[in-house]
């Protein structure tokens, strides 16, 4: 299946802005987006993460778990988690991804869930 990415770190920056305004605010501030524009870029390469499965998860792991933003890590793991899922035609579990990733975001971030589970 050939996938269709973020164009680069910008384009999660943006979605993370509208994010916090629409989901109830926050601070908007950058901490370091390093870790997640690797992720970006790693999941790319089908020798480290060969299933969509695995790019997924290792992007709404890295989102969550690298504190890049000063506010809303866990929101934009759910966000671009879910953007990730529709820019590549799967629509139809974008809601109940969203939905149920509420709460697992939470259990990722407190350390309650490892990535294996996460998968």
């Amino acid at each position: 299946m050939e996938c269709i990415y973020f164009r680069d770190i910008n384009e999660v920056i943006a979605i993370h802005q509208k994010t916090i305004e629409i989901s109830g605010g926050g601070a908007d501030g950058i901490i370091n987006l390093n870790s997640l524009d690797c992720a970006l870029e790693q999941i790319q390469n089908d020798m480290y993460y060969p299933e969509f499965e695995d790019k997924l998860t290792h992007l709404f792991w890295v989102a969550n778990k690298s504190h890049g933003f000063q506010d809303g890590n866990k929101r934009i793991a759910i966000t671009i988690g879910g953007m990730f899922l529709f820019k590549n035609g799967f629509m139809g579990v974008v809601k109940d991804f969203m939905f149920k990733m509420e709460s697992i975001s939470y259990h990722v971030a407190a350390g309650n869930i490892e990535k294996e589970l996460l998968h």
